[in-house]
This record gives structure tokens, C-alpha cells and sequence, in this order.
């Protein structure tokens, strides 16, 4: 999940869907409750570990933490080495969600009128994210807080990347690349906070709705991530912003990509290597999904 909240366009949430840890996960973030406050202000420290299933988060995000900062690392390195590398990321990345789509898809227990217009929806509000113009980077801690809400927000809901949407709120380079390797203890905070008040609020959102409307939601996340594939198609350009005299904009001596355009490959060398490496993301996934679903029988037995 730490890698993939790296990469844009890339959903810690679909991971958590289809390695089948989804549901511990949101029960676990949602039983930070009244509950949970009550025991820890009563010094009750083994009894709110257990309410808040601290074994299992603490396994979570401590592998989350290391990726975050070993893998952001890795892939600034990489990114800045060329278009080429860039590709070769997003070929991979797009072999693993292209295979969500599929597995999630087929959780889906119920197709209806109603599962199937949301399942179009939340295609249709991932194309439209996909066509948004980022905003420019703001530093302000209010904001570093809303990025965080947002960021988590999007970090729950599989197909949602929560790096795109810092993407087009302007701040995943501050984020994602700058702040948490190095260790910016303050931007940190802030998108800490944040990131708590999203899922404080959005895990209760996401248990309620699949509890009462499971194929539903199922599929409208689906949707989410086939719309999702759009946006970490490998061949693209990026498109930088310019001012109204078609002069292009730097931001801290970089320019500002606002959008890309996408087109299809030559037959070539590497893009046979793309296309390998978009078969290799797929296989993982198939073979993650297959473990996931013997251990599943083993359970039954």
C-alpha cells in the first residue's frame, strides 16, 4: 500500500480490496471512537490496543512508513532519470490495475440497475479527474491539513489515487517527494492530522455503505478503477502550463505540468519491455488474488 500511494494514479485502496485486507482495514480505522477515547483517557492502555485492533495497524502502516520513504526516494530517482524510466513505471503500475479491475469487478455479488449507473458514474468521475488541471503548490498549513483529509480520503477508496488527487491539488511533489523522505517533520504534521480526520470520518462512510448497499459501492469502485487506467496510461506527454503569452510557467526552477496527452506506442524495443512489465504487475496481482482466495478455503476448512 506504501508504494502504491507513491505512484500517481495508483490506489493503496485497490491493493488493501484485492489482497483482502479491505474490511480489516476499515473496521479497524473506524473503531477510533468514542469508545477508543474513553479507555485511552483512562489509562486503559491493553483494553483500547484491542479495541482498536493495534496489532494488525501497527503491522500496516509500519510497512506503509518504510515504503512511503524507501520507494518515494526510488521513484524521484528514477522519474528524473527520463521519459523513458517513466514509461516503464507506468507500464507496470497499469498491469497491476488493469488485473483490479477484474478481481474487484468480480466481487460484485448483485448487477442492477442501480449497481450498474454507479458503476458508470464512478467511471465517468475518474475520466473527469483524469482532464482536471492541477492548482498550483501551496505551503499553507491549513491547506497541508485539507491535502491530508483529501489524501487519506482518496487513500480508502480503491480506484482513487490519494497521490493524484495531491497532484491536482498541487502539493504531491512538497508531499510525496520532498517532505516525507527528508523528513519535513512540519508538512508531515499537517498532512498527519489531515490524513486522521479523513479517516476518522470517511471509514464510518465507507463500513455504512457496504454494509447497506455492498454491489453498489463494489461496483462504483470498480468503475473508479477502469476510469483510474486513463490516467496511468504508459505513453503520454506532459503538458506544462503557460501564462497568456504561451510562455511556460517554473515553479521553484521546474516547470508546472498541468495535464498530459496521450497517444499510442511505436513497436519498438521498449515498448516491448512496457508491455512486459505491464504482463508482470498483471501476473502479481493474479497470483496475489489466487493465494488470497486458497487461504480463504483453508479458513472454510
Amino acid at each position: 500500500m506504501g508504494a502504491a500511494n507513491v505512484i500517481p494514479g495508483v490506489s493503496g485502496g485497490t491493493i488493501a480490496f484485492i489482497t483482502g485486507i479491505y474490511d480489516d482495514l476499515i473496521n479497524s480505522l473506524k473503531s477510533f471512537d468514542v469508545t477508543a477515547i474513553k479507555l485511552l483517557t483512562k489509562f486503559k492502555i491493553k483494553e483500547f490496543l484491542n479495541h482498536i485492533n493495534f496489532p494488525f495497524l501497527a503491522v500496516l502502516m509500519g510497512g506503509v512508513g518504510v515504503s512511503l520513504i524507501t520507494i518515494g526516494k526510488g521513484l524521484k530517482y528514477l522519474f528524473e532519470q527520463g521519459p523513458a524510466y517513466e514509461i516503464q513505471i507506468w507500464a507496470f503500475f497499469f498491469g497491476l490495475i488493469l488485473a483490479s479491475v477484474i478481481f474487484v469487478g468480480r466481487t460484485i455479488k448483485e448487477w442492477n440497475t442501480k449497481t450498474i449507473i454507479v458503476t458508470v458514474l464512478g467511471v465517468a468521475i475518474a475520466i473527469a479527474l483524469a482532464f482536471m488541471k492541477p492548482a498550483s503548490q501551496n505551503e499553507s498549513f491549513a491547506y497541508i491539513i485539507l491535502c491530508g483529509v483529501v489524501a487519506m480520503s482518496s487513500m480508502l477508496l480503491p480506484g482513487l489515487s490519494g497521490s493524484f488527487v495531491l497532484i491536482l491539488m498541487g502539493n504531491y511533489q512538497l508531499i510525496m517527494l520532498e517532505a516525507i523522505p527528508e523528513g519535513n517533520l512540519k508538512i508531515i504534521a499537517g498532512v498527519g492530522i489531515g490524513a486522521v480526520l479523513g479517516f476518522v470520518i470517511l471509514a464510518r462512510v465507507i463500513s455504512y455503505l457496504l454494509k447497506n448497499h455492498e454491489s453498489a459501492t463494489i461496483g462504483g469502485l470498480t468503475g473508479f478503477i477502469f476510469g483510474s487506467l486513463l490516467i496511468i496510461w504508459p505513453w503520454k506527454t506532459k503538458v506544462f502550463l503557460t501564462d497568456d503569452a504561451g510562455v511556460e510557467i517554473f515553479k521553484k526552477g521546474e516547470k508546472v505540468v498541468q495535464g498530459y496527452e496521450w497517444y499510442l506506442p511505436s513497436m519498438e524495443p521498449s515498448t516491448f519491455l512496457a508491455i512486459g512489465l505491464a504482463i508482470t504487475g498483471f501476473a502479481m496481482v493474479y497470483i496475489v488474488e489466487k493465494l488470497g482466495a486458497g487461504k480463504d478455503i483453508d479458513e472454510q476448512a
